[in-house]
């Protein structure tokens, strides 16, 4: 691994994104959609409210907190790849339907929310990066 410490910190950044994300949505569906991200309230954007599905998407996100929580503990390097990866496909498929759905949202939102979550890439990437090749270094 090339920097432990650097995947543990880009690790823990994604835990405590998906905990906070998934709380809020698994236990609070209503403000969720209402009011996330509390300073643009883009989630009614797109409507219609579905209770079930606010509060599904909250437990996936607390599911990928727990993954991310262990590979911050334990960052072997299969895990940290694993968890990384498939929250890159997340975020990626996240972000691409949030761009083609941008209708409603002012010009500063649209943006802002495009950006918010293109940022989400980072960190997994970072620790993908972080923990190296499984190969050993030639001498």
């Amino acid at each position: 691994m090339r920097s432990p410490g650097l995947a543990r910190g880009a690790l823990g950044l994604i835990c405590l994104y998906t905990l906070t994300l998934g709380a809020l949505a698994a236990f609070a569906p209503h403000t969720f959609y209402d009011d996330y991200p509390f300073i643009g309230h883009w989630v009614k954007l797109l409507p219609p409210y579905n209770e079930h599905l606010v509060t599904d998407v909250g437990g996936l996100y607390l599911g990928f907190a727990v993954v991310f929580a262990w590979a911050a503990l334990k960052p072997e390097r299969t895990l940290v790849l694993a968890a990384s990866t498939g929250f890159i496909v997340t975020a990626l498929l996240h972000l691409g339907f949030h761009a083609d759905h941008l209708g409603g949202f002012a010009t500063t939102d649209a943006i802002g929310e495009l950006a918010g979550l293109g940022s989400l890439l980072i960190p997994p990437a970072v620790a993908i990066w972080a923990a190296g090749s499984s190969r050993a270094a030639a001498p």
